[in-house]
């Protein structure tokens, strides 16, 4: 994610616009296209019972978004190959081969052998690895009956994308704000590129506060397509985000152009930082990132004068060695500036007073300290843990009015690198059932080859998808998932915002699909705990959830695109920040008392590597695709067949490639196959990797995975030493040692 959502807050309360006139024999419904994590409002048409089109909303404030992935919708869900009934594994695991059952059949043996699992070596030996984007949330149900039932256990794609930001941005100021786009005057960029088939939303917006005088600057390698439309544009080394800032602090600080008033009533640990910052020169960050010292000054002084300005998500600088104290640092921009929870700045939400959030239905206070304190990872790498987050829990309670702000589904994570190892039989105690949510668990983090190990250590897999992915290929089960198309949704940017956005179903699921709230209603039920979800539908979780504002969910839904309280700004000066101290923490007390540097820092890359002498980066999403999905619909192929690396022409012909040429990239941790481009916007020395390639239609099973032993970049990624966040434990995928290696034979 980020759950970037198509709203600010000048939206909130908008109402549904129904064309005045609709066509003969169609219906259509109001929905939340949740082909990618951004949720933009669109519009359904309904014939027969099944939506044949998806087109862009009727609200004027939200017919510009929309997506190739959201128009191929209906042909993608409709597709032959979707998972429609339960499967049941056949013969060893990854034979790649199934049978039907029916649900009863496999809900009583998961439930048995479920607890079998709990049994032998407790509840922490069951693992949930989930993505909410590619379900349209699990409404908190699954956190739910892990903390009843005792596990910690639960990681997601969220731990090196959004979550991972949310939980570094509380260290710092208690909350994750969102940018106020309508009155802002400044967007910063860091490596970040939405565009009219990827974040559409936030393209839109940079759109319009182009068109309005406002200042884009974008810091990336590449000359993206946002950095050809920058106002200035900063060719930085990958990797060095962190480096950047701090040069940006130190023209902040040397040229007074902070808001003093601001800093000395509300924050703590300035001259600490400042004089960490002064160990940054403008000369050394220029060495450090490659720009020059003349334009680094200029980006500052931009950012600084022209505001507010605001620092969008990104996911550049949540992948990163330096990762922790590059969000840190994108936090401490935001606070000295003054641009905080301001019009035009980064607004700090809090909890919508009426709604019930997941938070809460999630229910984290039930899980025993005991268990909390077994979560993995969580010695070495606490950021975004129950133990990471624990010293914030009474700063939120005081400030937004509950214990647990579990924001973007990413505070009270284990780390996935430590549970994969415990899978694996590496860790302090075994993990011997994995629960795949959406997730394509294998493909969706680093150091490919461990989770492999791990998959075929477990003793239970099991997996709701929707085609048969690689990792639904290891499962003892494959349950079959619903799609936004069939189901109600109520979206609050996954406990990002306190708007709501709400989203009607338009047809049926086809065979036995069901929902995820379906799903775990039925898993507590195999459990013997049935009294965990008492709610008949979501319909019903919906009208209890609202109930406080007196409508039931459809009528919620009929009326409202966008729903919120009344939206505040500086409400810190009536009730401080959540953090330990009620200020903004420039010197992190949390940090600090987890032993690590409380301070921002630089920790630089190792030595190069002979053997490996280009650089890559990897953890693009291309445009047709959403993570690992998408590569079953035949439209979105015909606009991208393979994955392909991106170099420059000068790198290109250093090492003898042509265009379309097969090749193989390697590095320390595997290799995969891969076509060759070269583009101009590249610079020289620099691979491209894209994201989550595996081909669904061919061959299935261990030692294939349809494609995804040899394409995945996973397989690319380390995750342990120098390439890793110290404080979070997320890999570094920006920067990592590579070579190119030209086929010798044809490609099988």
């Amino acid at each position: 994610m980020p759950g970037a959502p198509s709203i600010t807050p000048s939206a909130a309360g908008s109402k549904s616009i129904p064309r005045p006139h609709q066509r003969p024999g169609i219906t259509t419904r109001k929905t939340l296209c949740a082909s990618c994590d951004i949720a933009c409002s669109v519009v359904t048409e309904v014939q027969k019972g099944r939506v044949t089109r998806v087109r862009s909303s009727d609200n004027p404030l939200f017919k510009d978004n929309i997506c190739i992935k959201g128009i191929t919708a209906p042909k993608n869900f409709a597709n032959p190959d979707r998972v429609l009934y339960p499967q049941r594994r056949v013969g060893e695991r990854g034979s790649g081969k199934f049978e039907r059952v029916s649900w009863d059949e496999a809900l009583a043996d998961i439930g048995t052998r479920l607890k079998k699992i709990i049994d032998e070596h407790g509840p922490e030996a069951w693992a949930v690895s989930t993505s909410q984007w590619n379900t349209g949330t699990d409404h908190g149900l699954g956190r739910r009956i892990m903390n009843h039932v005792g596990s910690p256990n639960w990681i997601s794609g969220v731990a090196l994308c959004a979550g991972n930001t949310a939980a570094v941005n509380r260290l710092t100021y208690g909350w994750y704000p969102w940018p106020d786009y309508d009155n802002t005057n400044c967007v910063v960029l860091f490596g970040h590129n939405p565009g009219k088939n990827s974040w559409v939303p936030v393209y839109n917006q940079i759109q319009r506060v182009k068109a309005r005088g406002g200042k884009l600057i974008v810091l990336d390698p590449r000359k993206s397509e946002c950095a050809e439309m920058a106002d200035l544009w900063l060719p930085l080394k990958v990797g060095s985000d962190a480096a950047m800032m701090l040069g940006w602090l130190k023209v902040i600080f040397d040229e007074g152009l902070y808001d003093r008033a601001f800093v000395e009533r509300w924050t703590i640990g300035f001259e600490d930082l400042r004089k960490r910052v002064d160990e940054f020169p403008l000369s050394r960050v220029a060495e450090l990132t490659g720009c020059s010292p003349e334009m680094i000054a200029k980006a500052a002084r931009m950012y600084a004068t022209m505001g507010p300005s605001v620092i969008p998500w990104t996911p550049i600088t949540d992948q990163q060695r330096n990762s922790t104290s590059g969000i840190r640092l994108q936090s401490i921009l935001r606070a000295v500036c003054g641009y905080l929870d301001v019009p035009g700045g980064e607004a700090l939400m809090g909890f919508h007073p009426k709604i019930v959030s997941e938070s809460e239905i999630e229910m984290h206070e039930a899980l025993p300290e005991s268990q909390k304190a077994k979560q993995l990872g969580s010695d070495a790498h606490p950021v975004f843990t129950y133990r990471g987050q624990a010293a914030l829990r009474e700063p939120c309670k005081r400030v937004w009015g509950h214990e647990y702000a579990n924001q973007v589904t990413g505070c009270f994570m284990a780390n996935p690198s430590a549970v994969f190892r415990a899978m694996a039989g590496e860790g302090p105690y075994p993990v011997k059932a994995l629960f795949s949510i959406g997730n394509n668990t294998l493909m969706g983090f680093a150091n490919m080859p461990l989770i492999l190990k791990a998959l075929l250590n477990q003793d239970l897999i099991v997996v709701q998808e929707h085609v048969m992915t690689p990792t639904a290929q290891l499962a003892d089960y494959v349950l079959p998932g619903d799609s936004w198309l069939e189901r109600p949704w109520m979206f609050d940017g996954y406990g990002w915002l306190s708007i709501y956005k709400p989203s009607q179903r338009s047809m049926e699921p086809p065979g036995e699909c069901t929902s995820t709230f379906e799903f775990w209603k039925r898993i507590a039920g195999a459990l013997g705990r049935p009294e965990l979800v008492p709610w008949p539908t979501l319909e019903a979780l919906y009208d209890w959830r609202l109930e406080a504002l007196g409508v039931d969910f459809e009528t919620f839904a009929e009326t409202y695109e966008v729903h919120a309280d009344k939206l505040e700004f500086r409400k810190y000066e009536k009730t401080g920040f959540a953090t330990p101290s009620g200020k903004v923490e420039l010197r992190s007390s949390i940090l600090d008392d987890l032993g690590f540097d409380p301070l921002p820092y630089w920790r630089d890359a190792p030595p190069p590597d002979a053997e490996y002498p280009l650089t890559m980066f990897t953890g693009v999403r291309e445009a047709e695709y959403f993570q690992t999905g998408g590569r079953h619909v035949p439209e979105l192929r015909a606009r991208k067949p393979e994955p392909v690396l991106f170099v420059s022409p000068t790198t290109a012909k250093a090492q003898g490639l042509s265009e379309g040429e097969w090749v193989q990239v390697e590095t320390r941790t595997g290799k995969v196959d891969i076509q060759v481009g070269v583009r101009t916007n590249m610079p020289d020395g620099l691979v491209r990797i894209p994201h989550g390639w595996w081909k669904p239609e061919t061959e299935r099973g261990l030692g294939k995975l349809s494609g995804a032993m040899q394409y995945a970049d996973a397989q690319l990624c380390p995750d342990d030493g120098e390439y890793l966040d110290v404080e979070q434990g997320v890999p570094h995928l920006k920067g990592l040692p590579c070579r190119i290696v030209k086929r010798s034979g044809a490609l099988a």
